[in-house]
Order: structure tokens, then sequence, then C-alpha cells
């Protein structure tokens, strides 16, 4: 029987370190037998006791074959049919054949109810370590999420789900009754034929694994490089349309399509690489149990000229061979299954043996912000050991103040908004709320304190509410709407055909970057935190949107503790408290007033903005611009 094979790809290149097949195995066995679950053991029992039946039932069918064709032959007892009478010679073949015929619907009917109990097993355990992977992968650290490639970790998670229903069925309830099926089918043929018989099985045997073993070994190296290639592929796709637009924006689409057809060409070569071993693997496993079959029909059509066999004998040999080559081959295909069932794996489970950088302390609390008081103190922070980003930095984010951080590009504003979230951990110094060091409270408790807009927003492929109330998921419509209303946004989305059940598209692509940032906005103020971090969150929009939505901004920040991280001076000027960073450290502080006063970079930078901003005014005037358009409209989707 020639086996048949999906090119199922396999690996990946985002995860080096891959587990070890026993260490995968061995971590499956709490899902295939769950102690929290009795009724799913009590599933694995009977499926694993219909599997038995079943395999009883498969070597009783050839001994019915059998006593049909002797007693049809008249070889029975040495009996001639002429000596039987009409009744028994219609009644016992018609017994026979009937018993053959039910045990062969039996044989089905056993292995289709062990499918339909283990079902609920397996299918528990792909639902298990699946959800058990995504929830890793949102505990892993931002600098895991950095150096990631989308395309190819979705590839782990899609291969490993697969793979683990394979391994679960194929290694818990096929290999261990498949020996049982040998060894009876060994017993029976000892008796009837004797032990010479039984040694060509075992040889045969041995010749099979062996071979199975050492082509599947070769096949193995073969199935890496084709998921090595296939998830390349997919990473290339991914990241092209995800890019469409600056693909567009450069012409590069033939660039585009030759990177892709790059990795598919190396996808294509290691395929069929694939299907020709498998179809060597196929062969040699054919000529193998084949020399066998034939040299023991051969002994068997001896024995029966000698009269040592009945022609019921050398019907039933040939049925036990082709019987016991089902779970030779079964054999075979378990062992080439499970192999590459764990190269699907391995990499998923090394995924979810990631540690994270940053862990809970052992003795974590839940943040109290009573007041909401933050404190840099003397901090320092290097994503490379060999390029400090902040130096020695220390400030107060005073309760219910607003204290905004500025300087040019590359000076470390964005890096304190990461090290507040706990995104990573400080090099020196400490960060504290309410004298809390962040390091010794929860992650959680720590991001519930805090509400965030960042520089750029991306949005869920899904409706206008569900991204607003994801600050809240149990927010109700009316209170998702206040929140709309005080960015600014309801009503525009009031005014779209399907209001605020439009969907935004992925990552927000049908609204513009001010409609997302209100979005935003919005959300942020569902959660109601009593801390507020602004990331640049007016960066987005044209001046005329940001004077609008600035004030609501102003009315959301009141009586919180909020730190703003701004590129644009002009929406920090009321701020209390104005922070300076150049190269990583803090250079000058005080207010808009003061530090103009001052004459240093604050001044100058508010110097060479101004002037931006004015040579952009006359532009503006001169080709008939206007401000951000504000129409009504979800923008149409990229195709």
């Amino acid at each position: 029987m020639a086996e048949t094979e999906t090119a199922v790809p396999l690996s990946d290149d985002i995860l080096s370190a891959r587990t070890g097949h026993y260490s995968v195995l061995m971590g499956l066995i709490p899902y295939v037998w769950p102690a929290e679950r009795p009724d799913l053991r009590l599933r694995v029992v009977l499926a694993f006791i219909a599997l038995i039946a079943a395999k009883l039932v498969t070597v009783a069918v050839p001994l019915a074959y059998k006593g049909a064709v002797d007693f049809l032959t008249g070889s029975a007892s040495g009996d001639k049919l002429a000596d039987v009478s009409l009744l028994a010679w219609a009644s016992i073949p018609a017994v026979l054949i009937g018993a053959y015929g039910l045990g062969r619907v039996l044989m089905i009917a056993f292995a289709q109810l062990r499918d339909v109990l283990f079902t609920w097993v397996a299918q528990r355990a792909v639902r298990e370590i699946a959800n058990r992977t995504f929830r890793h992968l949102h505990e892993l650290s931002l600098r895991f999420h950095l150096d990631r490639r989308t395309g190819g970790l979705s590839r782990v998670i899609e291969r490993g789900t697969k793979a683990i229903e394979l391994i679960i069925r194929l290694a818990v309830l096929n290999s261990i009754p498949t020996l049982f099926e040998l060894i009876f089918m060994s017993l029976i043929v000892a008796y009837y034929f004797g032990w010479d018989f039984v040694a060509i099985i075992f040889v045969t045997v041995v010749l099979y694994v062996w071979f199975t073993v050492k082509a599947s070994e070769w096949r193995i190296a073969i199935r890496r490089e084709l998921n090595d290639a296939d998830t390349q592929a997919n990473t290339h796709a991914v990241d092209s349309l995800l890019n469409y637009e600056t693909v567009k924006y450069f012409g590069n689409e033939a660039h585009e399509s030759r990177r892709f057809d790059h990795s598919m060409e190396r996808y294509e070569d290691a395929s069929i690489r694939t299907y020709t071993s498998l179809a060597a693997l196929n062969i040699g496993q054919t000529v193998i149990f084949t020399a066998s079959l034939t040299l023991i029909m051969l002994l068997s059509a001896r024995g029966v000229v000698q009269g040592k066999f009945t022609i019921g004998d050398f019907v039933m040999v040939n049925a036990l061979m082709l019987q016991l080559y089902q779970p030779l081959y079964f054999m075979g295909m378990v062992y080439r299954e499970i192999k590459q069932g764990l190269v699907d794996i391995e990499a998923m489970f090394a995924l979810i043996g990631q540690e994270p950088d940053i862990n809970d302390a052992p003795d974590a609390k839940d943040l109290v912000t009573a007041r909401g008081d933050i404190r840099f103190e003397n901090v320092s922070f290097a994503y490379e050991r060999e390029r400090g980003i902040l130096k020695n930095v220390s400030f107060e984010v005073p309760p219910g103040q607003m204290v905004a951080i500025v300087g040019p590009s590359g000076a470390g504003k964005s890096t304190i908004s990461r090290l507040l979230f706990r995104f990573y951990d400080v090099s020196g110094g400490r960060i504290t709320i309410d004298d809390q060091d962040i390091r010794s409270v929860t992650q959680a408790s720590l991001r519930r304190a805090i509400g965030m807009v960042p520089q750029d927003t991306v949005l869920f492929n899904d409706t206008i509410a569900y991204n607003i109330r994801y600050g809240w998921p149990k927010a109700s419509d009316e209170q998702v709407r206040e929140a709309a209303k005080m960015a600014q946004i309801d009503e525009f989305i009031m005014a779209l055909p399907q209001g605020y059940g439009a969907m935004v598209g992925e990552r927000g692509l049908k609204l513009s970057g001010g409609e997302k940032q209100r979005v935003a906005i919005a959300r942020t103020i569902l959660k109601g935190p009593p801390i507020l971090m602004l990331d640049e969150a007016t960066s987005a929009l044209d001046s005329y949107t940001e004077k609008e939505i600035q004030g609501a901004l102003e009315r959301v920040a009141r009586d919180r503790t909020t730190l703003v991280i701004a590129h644009r001076l002009s929406t920090v000027v009321h701020a209390d408290n104005i922070i300076v960073l150049d190269k990583g450290q803090v250079v000058e502080q005080g207010t808009h007033a003061d530090l103009l006063a001052k004459q240093g970079l604050y001044a100058g930078l508010w110097e060479r903005q101004r002037e931006a901003e004015q040579e952009h005014d006359f532009a503006a005037l001169d080709v008939g611009d206007k401000p951000e358009d504000q129409s009504p409209r979800v923008k149409a989707p990229v195709d």
C-alpha cells in the first residue's frame, strides 16, 4: 500500500533553539491524561478498550475466512462435501461468511468508536496548548516582539497545533495496541503453520522497521529544509502585504515578487525532494514486505501439496500476511508522522519555553496608587551595553500635575515611557510610583494604573466601538459614546453609515491618522487610569485638528498625574514642568516661560519650530491648502 503525503511545512528559522523530542512527548502527557478532568480520563480508557477490541476482531476475521474456504473446498476435517447434508452445506458456510462480514464491520465500528471517544481528548489538548502558547506570547517581553517576524511566528503556531492532535492520536492510541496485534498474529501463525513462519515474519518486521527508521531520518533533514523555505516565504509575503503602501510608493512590486519567488523556489526544490524520498521509502517498504509474503506463500503452497495444510490454510496465511502489513505499514507511518510532527511542534514548545526578560518578583504585590506621584531617581538604561540611552535621569511628576518631556530626536524620550510601563528594567537607579519601586509590584497592576496614547496608534481589525471599548471591555454603549464625545470623534462616527459598527480595517487603515489618534484617546479616556501617558499623542494631527482635541486632552488630564512626551512644543506650553532631554540627560527643566528666558536648548527648539510652522502656513496659503479632511467617511480599504 503506497503512502500519500500532504506537504505540510514545518520548522522555523525564527526560533533556532529546539527542544528534545523526548521532552516534547513528556510535555504532552498532562494534556492527554489531565488530572483535573476525570471525564476525559474515562474517555481515554474507553477509547483504548475499543481499540483493543478492534484488534482482536481483526485477528479473528481470517479464521472465519479459512473455515469457509475449507468447508467449500471439502477439506475441513478431511470430510467430503458429498458426505455433508444439504442443510449443513447451506448453513455452515453462511454462518462463517456472515461471521467474516460481521467481523469486518466490527473492525470499522470499534475503530470509529475509538476516534469519537478520543476526539474530545485530542481537541481539548489542541485548544489548551494553543491557548497556552498565545498567552505566553503576550507574556514575553517587548525585546522579543521587536525581534520577531509575524509571518514566521504565525506559521510556528499553525504547524504546531496541527501536529499536536496527530502526535497524541498516534503515540497514545495506536503504537502499543499495534504491537499487541503483531503478537496476536504471530501466535496464530505459530499455531497453524509453525515457528519457521514466525521467524520469517520476525525478520520481515526487523528489516521493515530498520529501513523505515533509516529512511525517515534521511527524510527529516529534507523536511526541515522544506519548513525553513516555507517559513521564509510566508514571512516575506506577510511583511510585503503589511507594507503595501510602501511597496507602491517606491514601485517595487517586481522586487517583492522576486524575493517571494526566490523563497518559493527553495520550497519547490525541497518539496520535490520530499516527495521523491517518500516514493523511495514506499518502494523499499513494498519490496521488503512483498519478498516476505512471496516466501511464505511458497512455503504454504508446498505444505498444501504435501497435505500438511488445507486450501483454507493457504488462503488464511495470505489474509494474515496482508493484515500483518497493515500494522507494519502503520508502525512505519507512526514513526514517520511522529518524527515529522515533533519537528512541527518542537519550535512551538521552544517558544513556550522562551523566558520573558521581565518577570514579576516572587513577592510582588499590586500597585497602590493613592496619589500617583512618579519619580525617576538616577535612572540609567541601555538597549545594548555599548550604547547608553539614559544617563542618571532624575525628575518627579507630582500628583495631579502635567510634566512634559521634550528634546531632540534620539534624546531618549520614548524610552522613558517604555521604562515606566516596565517593558524594560532600568540598568541603574529606580522608578517609583507613590514610593513603590515598579520592579516590586505586579506588571498587571502597574499597567492598569497607566493610560497610554501612543505616537503610532495601531487599531484592531474590528469595529470602532470594539476599538474604543478595548480600554474597558465591560463598558456600556453609552460609556463608549461618552468617551468618543470627549475625544471629539463622536460626530464623525455617527455620520458613518454603520456608525460605531463601522470596521476600521487592518491596523486601522480605513481611518486617517487623526481619526485613529482620537479613537486611541477615547479608549484611554474609557480606561480612566490615575496616571496618563501621552507619547506625542497629537503628532499625527494637523494644526487645526490638534487644537480641536488639545482641550479635550487637558480635560482628561485634569486631576490626573500626566506625563507628556512631546515633539511639538506648542502642545506643552501649559505644562506644570517641562523637562528637556539631550543625549539621554536632563539638561533643563522649568515652565515654558522659564525655559524661554534661559535661552538654552529649549528656546532654540522653540524658535526653530516656530519658523518651520510659519513657513508651512505661508506655503499652505500659496497652494490653497486646507486643514485635514473632516468629512464623515471611512476611507476605502487598501486592496
